[in-house]
């Protein structure tokens, strides 16, 4: 790309590659910083600015930045807020909220059980944002009524859903760019990756279970049985059969999609975007009724973070940052560890879209060199880069959108509350998924 003088850093004097490569490090660890100290900070005008001051110094043209943009997690995103809106009004999520009360008989226990192993099958199935759009709105509504703290259940059911989504080809994004480039089809995740990740994530919510059963969060606050079950039986219901209906037939529409979107050749985002639009038109509700259910923080906390990382990304960040990876790799057994171990770590810290799509093109170039099977080395990325999602709230979609949904509801996420919660679980299940990995080649060779 090329970097004119009529930049604001060419202007001055700075626009040559290598300061461009520096100053792209600076207003990301600048917008990072500012995201930690939520204190001070609103983590969406932060992200904002980052990426508005990469188009502003000329880091990345706008036709640069518009490109950085994941249009495909974007339209995701936004067709899948408006389903879910419509269901949202039509009182689905109200008699859901109603059934998982009476199976768990308010037990917090038996709901963080329920919710996590729900979560983590959808999201192998569905995408990661689908499940947690789906899920959140019934656990901040079951917790609020058991008067439990919400922000605990919703961390917990989105590091399931980040374990769950790395079990399958569409269960989570770095899985898709790994399947398409790395020419793997639904079935080599499953056998692969999913007997892995079932042990992981049992593992995983072991760990979890415990860290709240330690902070006190599983204490039932209501007690009484009598009045647990005027809870569970008062919960007055209002709900639109006929608004339910449509909307239950163009999730469903959309769910089968998303299972075919490779033989259709559709992203996930188109798919959910042309579905929702054809549910405002048959639903007939008002458009700005529903719009303002979606939740737009998020959506610009997205467009400003993928400016900022993009930067990164046209300044060759995240090549050097793959070939020092494939520098130090010798053989799949070793690989597997510092591969696995380091895309778990970047993938926590930056989005891990754009690492696993330079980290993919350098394993390509590596197996026509390689001396050894680097097939091993796929299998590491990816769970790598979808367990480190947990690692941070800006990790993975899914735990952006769950913060969004629970700040809107009154119940903000901190940054520092998921770290408490999420690192210890990401550093357990990336041990454990990469030891299974490790001995699955060692002792079986495949």
């Amino acid at each position: 790309m090329e970097h004119h003088t009529t930049t604001i850093l060419g202007m001055l004097g700075l626009g040559s590659k290598e300061n461009l490569y520096w100053i792209s490090i600076l207003l990301f660890v600048g917008t990072y910083t500012m995201i930690i100290l939520e204190k001070f900070f609103h983590r969406v005008p932060a992200a904002l600015l980052g990426g508005t001051l990469a188009i502003f110094l000329g880091v990345v043209t706008p036709e640069a930045a518009w490109e950085a943009i994941d249009h495909n997690t974007m339209f995701l995103l936004i067709g899948m807020m408006i389903i879910v809106s419509v269901l949202i009004e039509s009182g689905f999520f109200s008699i859901l909220s109603s059934v998982a009360l009476r199976i768990t008989k308010g037990d917090p226990l038996k709901i963080i059980l329920t919710f996590t192993m729900l979560t983590a099958v959808l999201s192998a199935f569905l995408d990661n944002v689908t499940t947690v759009l789906f899920m959140v709105p019934i656990l901040i509504s079951i917790t609020r009524k058991l008067k439990l703290p919400p922000v605990p259940y919703v961390i917990a059911t989105v590091l399931a859903s980040n374990i769950g989504g790395t079990a399958t080809l569409i269960g989570d994004p770095p899985n898709i760019i790994i399947g398409s480039l790395g020419n793997f089809t639904f079935m080599d995740f499953i056998v692969n990756l999913a007997p892995i990740v079932i042990v992981t994530h049992i593992i995983g919510t072991i760990v979890f279970i415990g860290m709240m059963k330690f902070q006190g969060h599983l204490e039932a606050k209501v007690k009484d049985e009598e009045e647990l079950k005027r809870i569970v039986e008062e919960q007055k219901i209002e709900y639109d059969i006929v608004l339910m209906r449509k909307g239950l037939i163009i999730f469903g529409i959309t769910i089968i999609l998303f299972f075919l979107h490779h033989i259709l050749h559709l992203e996930a985002g188109t798919i959910a975007l042309f579905m929702a639009s054809a549910l405002m038109l048959w639903s007939k509700e008002n458009p700005e009724k529903i719009f303002e259910r979606v939740e737009w923080t998020t959506l610009m906390f997205f467009l400003g973070l993928f400016v900022v990382i993009g930067g990164l990304e046209h300044s060759g960040v995240f090549e050097d940052a793959a070939r020092l990876v494939a520098g130090v790799i010798t053989d799949p057994m070793s690989g597997i560890l510092i591969l696995g171990s380091l895309s778990a770590i970047i993938s926590g810290i930056v989005d891990n879209i754009p690492f696993t799509m330079a980290m993919s093109y350098v394993l390509i170039d590596l197996a026509k060199t390689a001396t050894f099977n680097t097939e091993p080395l796929w299998w590491a990325l990816a769970l790598g880069a979808c367990l480190g999602g947990n690692l941070t709230i800006i990790g993975a979609s899914a735990n952006v959108v769950a913060a969004g949904l629970s700040e809107r509801e009154g119940y903000p996420l901190k940054f520092f509350d998921f770290v408490k919660q999420g690192t210890p679980v990401t550093i357990v299940t990336v041990i454990v998924a990469l030891g299974l990995l490790w001995l699955k080649y060692t002792i079986f060779g495949v």
